[in-house]
């Protein structure tokens, strides 16, 4: 099969040879390819014609939509580089997110306007584009806003400043921004080129056996990896996606597979959990499921096991990758039966090693670091030059460049990969990526609270929970209330915690460092909220 290597010429090509079928249904409306070609096609020029140059960033804030969508095609298609935002950041990360990317245009849900109007305070030159049916106005924005039905418009007032397609992408050049938690406890942007993402999708669709004939149902957000390549994908070979703004609704979920005859479902291990707790999920017909997926995290072997009953007809695929690289493994569902635990082994034109502590590489049963090689690896961290040259490194070709992925693994004497751990302390929640550091800068900012560490506990529906441990100044009276409050206002809902536990000191390694490993052992001790009291005296670690 030919593939484009322009993310864009992927959509391009499906209209051309598929202009009818339909390409996307989301919120009671089907678009044809034809008709998101089009509105591809009239967006890419009002961007052109508001000034977006060649690899200028627009930032997307929107939830799951036919709008964002639109605006991610519509992005690239003007040369640009699209970056999409999570649609429940609060001002302080949106701001911050806007800053390191230097976005030039927003693109964002009118009924945010607030929040927007406080994340954009001091950040000029930066033109917005409102969806929805207000057309507001921030301070100081009001000469570079617009609608998103001017947008759309058949023509615009606003100045053309470069002929369209003066400027042409190569594969090499940069097509997105996708942004995830780093170790500093600020988002880290990874640098996405259209040859790593077309490569990507092509090798997972290659391994899933894709074809027009697959409706996919993604309830995750475009703002993760995971979600948005179920659109890159599915419009590279003609399939139509469903897509939903959430998972909030398990019963609505089945009664679309059921009503849309879906094929292909991307969960996460959160949404594993969900469906198997819901009662009698018999009534409703799954037959017309052909595979599920799962990334974002393992799945425990049980839930393997009975999501190969819920859904008797399709094949279950357990995976691997992180966002500096998309996807790295794949289980085969035939293996599922013999190596549960297990992730499988490098997807097409992928090559991994396990490298331990002396530099060398490991044996069948030794633990080491997994590195990565090939064209799905990304180019490295927007405006993070050390951060990049560590974990991005020179491979044996002047050309190649190598993955350290920071997560430990383990092969058997086949060859199949098993995930250890993660060197770093970062978790894992509802398939989100959540940094401790960023949680504890914002517990820290609430006045009364001395220290606070954050850690992840295993949790049968999330995965992990979020766990802090706090320790209050002297007099303060702050309680469990007064801190979920807080995180509430300051965090996206996934990264609020789930369990707060009082602690009279931290618990320090000989270097002063705040000892990990005995929070861990603590936390194994969880409480839920309303069990600790504040200042509650605990045992000595």
């Amino acid at each position: 099969m030919f593939w484009p290597v322009l993310v864009h010429d992927c959509l391009k090509r499906s209209a051309e040879l598929s202009a009818e079928k339909e390409a996307l249904i989301c919120d009671q409306r089907r678009w044809t390819y034809a008709e998101l070609d089009e509105a591809c096609d009239r967006l890419a020029d009002f961007l052109s014609r508001i000034g977006l140059g060649p690899r200028q960033r627009v930032a997307i804030f929107l939830d799951n939509s036919a709008e964002a969508v639109i605006s991610i095609y519509a992005t690239l298609r003007a040369a640009g580089v699209f970056l999409v935002v999570n649609g429940s950041v609060k001002a302080r990360k949106l701001e911050y997110i806007l800053r390191d990317s230097g976005a030039s245009i927003l693109v964002a849900d009118a009924a945010r306007e607030g929040l927007v109007g406080e994340a954009v305070k001091g950040i000029e030159e930066i033109a917005t584009i409102w969806v929805g049916e207000a057309s507001p106005a921030p301070a100081g924005l009001a000469k570079r806003s617009f609608s998103w039905k001017e947008a759309l418009g058949a023509s615009s007032a606003a100045p053309s400043l470069r002929p369209r397609g003066a400027h042409r992408c190569i594969d090499l050049d940069l097509a997105a921004l996708i942004y995830t938690s780093g170790s500093t406890g600020e988002p880290k942007g990874v640098v996405s080129s259209h040859l790593n993402m077309v490569s990507a999708a092509r090798s997972i669709i290659e391994y899933l056996e894709n074809s027009r004939e697959d409706k996919i149902l993604n309830v995750l957000p475009l703002s993760f990896d995971y979600g948005l390549y179920q659109i890159l994908m599915a419009f590279m070979f003609a399939g139509t996606v469903v897509l939903e703004r959430s998972f909030a609704f398990p019963v609505r979920i089945l009664e679309t597979i059921e009503r849309e005859r879906i094929t292909g479902l991307p969960i996460v291990p959160t949404i594993a959990a969900l469906l198997l707790k819901m009662d009698h999920p018999g009534k409703y017909d799954l037959g017309s499921v052909r595979y599920v997926t799962n990334t974002g995290g393992v799945l425990p072997v049980e839930h393997i096991r009975k999501l190969q009953g819920f859904f008797h007809s399709g094949k279950i695929y357990s995976m691997y990758g992180l966002t500096e690289c998309k996807r790295v493994s794949f289980l085969a569902p035939g293996d599922l039966e013999f190596r549960p635990s297990s992730v499988g082994k490098p997807m097409p034109n992928c090559r991994v090693s396990i490298i331990g502590e002396d530099g060398e590489e490991a044996g069948p049963g030794q633990v080491g670091e997994l590195v990565v090689r090939g064209a799905n690896v990304m180019g490295g961290y927007w405006n993070a030059p050390e951060l990049s040259e560590k974990t991005f490194r020179r491979g044996r070709y002047p050309w190649e460049t190598l993955l350290y992925s920071g997560d430990l693994f383990k092969t058997d004497q086949d060859g199949f990969l098993y995930f250890v751990a993660r060197k770093d302390d970062q978790i894992k929640t509802k398939g989100e990526r959540v940094s401790p550091r960023e949680i504890e800068n914002i517990l820290c900012e609430l006045d009364g609270v001395l220290e606070a560490a954050v850690i992840g506990v295993e949790d049968e529906i999330l995965g992990q929970a979020i766990k802090c441990f706090i320790v209050l100044r002297p007099g303060a009276q702050i309680g469990e209330k007064d801190i979920i409050r807080h995180c509430a206002c300051n965090m996206e809902p996934f990264m609020v915690p789930r369990h707060i536990e009082f602690l009279p000191r931290m618990p320090c390694s000989p270097h002063g460092k705040i000892d990990r490993g005995i929070l861990k052992r603590l936390g194994a001790g969880t409480k839920g909220p309303g069990e600790n009291p504040p200042g509650q005296r605990l045992p000595r670690p």
